[in-house]
């Protein structure tokens, strides 16, 4: 689906845009830059050449080191038979890159994956496509499946707003929205991956988690018996707080995926951000067929490990019922501790439980 986003993203910016083609891109400067319409396209080109090479890579390296110029003289005409040409290759990069493989890119968590560098290159075009369109006076609006494609991507931290379109120009500094302050400061936010032993842990966005919310398999190869009721409710806790405007992409959910055959064996996630002491709750499942192999203790101790080395994490909370032998032995081994019978009546009361719940502990002085 990226490839064909990237494509039909292309397609409508050459399509409009081609109808200015005759004019002096050069003499004019594209809105919101200090580059021609010219040089603003040339730079779309660039950016899509730059995410296919870094794919095509294998992400091996950070930077491919060839540079790539459009020739002087061309005008308009070639400016977009740059970007038309930059664009089919970005889409048959990503169309033949492995869905795990991630490359460099540099905000903020690195890397991104193929769907990422979609995003990205779709991004890059809807946005200078407005600000060249803008400066020859051409009124251009692309399908809010585009743009949804690349808020819910690149920019989970943002409430929706009334539509796609609307939202990603105010993200990014283009537009304005009701009731909501101008945006001066912004960049892409890929999703996180934090590494383990065996598997990779990848954090959702809001549009993956949407489609594990809503019955799909967001995307990834599951094993048997996957994904578990538990992921799929903590997919659709993912997307209410989306929506909302309170989610921390670094404190969602993640899926373990398993780095021998990149098969998804379960999720594991938090139940929200820190809180005013830095007590943030994390929770976990496995797909039936998954269990028995240590995966969730390999995943909750790299993910708390991750966690307790911020600045606003104290405390790693997790809450289990006395009958789940398993799920307490698992946190055991991860490092937690049972917590003391005050603190379990206080945060079993919390979490408005409807029977008796065991809590344990990891950080703030327990491990």
């Amino acid at each position: 689906m990226g490839g064909e986003r990237v494509q039909e993203a292309v397609a409508g910016a050459v399509g409009l845009l081609s109808t200015a083609s005759e004019r002096d891109w050069d003499a004019v400067e594209a809105a919101r830059s200090q580059w021609s319409c010219r040089e603003a396209a040339v730079h779309v080109a660039q950016s899509l050449i730059a995410y296919a090479s870094r794919l095509a890579a294998r992400g091996k390296d950070p930077y491919v080191p060839f540079v790539v110029a459009a020739e002087d003289g061309r005008g308009g005409e070639g400016a977009l038979r740059a970007v038309e040409t930059a664009g089919a290759l970005l889409a048959a990069t990503i169309r033949t890159t492995p869905r795990g493989l991630r490359a460099p890119h540099p905000r903020p968590f690195g890397t991104a994956n193929p769907e990422g560098f979609a995003a990205l290159g779709v991004g890059e075009v809807l946005l200078h496509t407005y600000d060249i369109a803008e400066a020859l006076g051409l009124a251009y609006q692309p399908p809010a499946e585009l743009a949804g494609f690349a808020l819910t991507r690149l920019l989970p931290q943002v409430r929706p707003g009334p539509t796609p379109w609307s939202t990603l120009l105010w993200a990014t500094g283009r537009g304005e929205l009701p009731g909501r302050a101008p945006v001066t400061d912004w960049h892409w936010v890929n999703n996180l991956v934090v590494p383990a032993e065996r598997l990779t842990l990848e954090s959702l966005t809001p549009a993956t988690a949407a489609d594990l919310a809503a019955g799909g398999d967001g995307g990834f190869d599951w094993v048997a018996g996957g994904p578990y009721d538990g992921t799929r409710e903590a997919s659709g806790m993912l997307v209410k707080a989306y929506e909302a405007g309170v989610h921390r992409p670094e404190f969602g959910a993640f899926v373990l995926v398993r780095q021998e055959d990149d098969r998804a064996v379960g999720a594991i996630g938090f139940h929200g951000a820190p809180d005013e002491e830095g007590r943030v709750e994390i929770g976990y499942d496995l797909a039936e067929s998954a269990r028995g192999h240590g995966y969730a203790t390999e995943a909750l101790g790299a993910l708390a490990e991750w966690a307790l080395a911020r600045d606003d994490v104290r405390t790693l909370m997790a809450t289990v019922d006395h009958a789940n032998h398993p799920s307490q032995a698992v946190l055991t081994r991860s490092g937690f501790v049972r917590a003391t019978v005050e603190e379990e009546r206080a945060l079993g009361e919390n979490h408005g439980a409807d029977g008796p719940l065991q809590v344990y502990l990891r950080g703030g002085g327990r491990h």
